[in-house]
């Protein structure tokens, strides 16, 4: 799975997003290590999908917004869509082995929604739903398990790699197992993530998964959750990195590649069902989400692609 990098502004990271192509599954796996003479090296970033680091030794630092974690054996952390990445300096990854598991809620089942909506109903995306955090939830897999979580990842790495038949399933179930014990290592914190659920965020969600197929604007969110404009925009970029506007374009588009890879609907119609009633307007949006026309997406051609770290 490759990612697509959306610069940084004047207020705002670069954020890094999943675009899969058509029929592929929004699921990945990287190496988080020291590779040859190189030392792993990005920007201080935000990714608007979740992600999981697993690192079963000790050693190296991972930086989080403004915080440097000395890496212990066990540690897992859990990335939420939002969460500030730090700049990687180098030699932090000099003496790091670990996994990286990113993916989006679409990887749960068709029916789970493309925005933040799906963190908030979803009972395995719980842990993830902390509204843009500064630091990754940092958990610690128990020495027994540690080289369980560690053959989970690499099974779930080489059905990706290796795609026999029954692949896609059997990801996903590997998948859904990391899930579960993430769900419950952090079961002790689940309290303290009750209490941050960000019921703003979740508001604006909800107006933009049940309106984003009609016209709708941020003028139009703002009214619904009793807000200005201007208070709700800052609001909402500080929290998840992205403007109400970005969202509601992401949904848009999460829903416009279901449409493009699952029917024979014709480009226009799918822009219409997806909130865009000028089909120019929403082929122009959506290359430059994709790096490429609709239709070029449908038949499955290349996107301009940028990888956030390597294998």
């Amino acid at each position: 799975m490759k990612t697509v990098r959306t610069a940084p502004g004047r207020d705002r990271l670069a954020t890094y997003s999943m675009l899969p192509a058509p029929g592929e599954l929004p699921l990945a796996t990287w190496r988080l290590r020291h590779t040859g003479g190189n030392c792993l090296s990005f920007e201080e970033h935000a990714h608007d999908f979740p992600g999981l680091a697993y690192f079963p030794a000790a050693g190296g630092v991972l930086r989080t917004g403004r915080r440097a974690w000395h890496i212990q054996a066990g540690d897992l952390f859990v990335i939420a869509p939002g969460d500030v990445m730090g700049h990687v300096q180098h030699g932090d990854f000099a003496d790091v082995d670990g996994w990286g598991v990113f993916f989006t809620a679409d990887a749960l089942g068709p029916d789970v929604p493309g925005a933040h909506l799906a963190w908030r109903t979803h009972p395995l995306l719980f842990p993830f739903m902390r509204g843009g955090a500064i630091d990754a939830l940092r958990l610690r897999v128990p020495e027994p398990d540690r080289a369980e979580w560690v053959t989970r990842i690499q099974a779930l790495d080489d059905e990706l790699a290796r795609r026999h038949d029954g692949f896609r399933e059997a990801a996903l179930a590997h998948l859904v197992l990391l899930l579960v014990g993430v769900s419950r290592l952090a079961a002790d914190v689940v309290g303290d993530l009750r209490e941050n659920q960000e019921p703003l965020l979740a508001e604006v969600f909800e107006v933009i998964e049940r309106r984003y197929p009609q016209p709708l604007s941020l003028r139009d969110v703002a009214a619904a959750v009793r807000l200005s404009p201007g208070h709700l925009t800052s609001t909402v970029r500080r929290r998840t990195g992205r403007t109400v506007q970005e969202w509601i374009t992401e949904r848009r588009m999460v829903q416009a590649r279901r449409l493009l890879a699952a029917t024979g609907l014709p480009v226009g119609e799918v822009g219409r069902q997806v909130g865009f009633p000028d089909a120019g307007y929403f082929a122009r949006t959506f290359g430059k989400v994709h790096g490429m026309s609709p239709a070029r997406w449908r038949q499955g051609g290349p996107p301009r692609q940028e990888r956030l770290v390597p294998r």
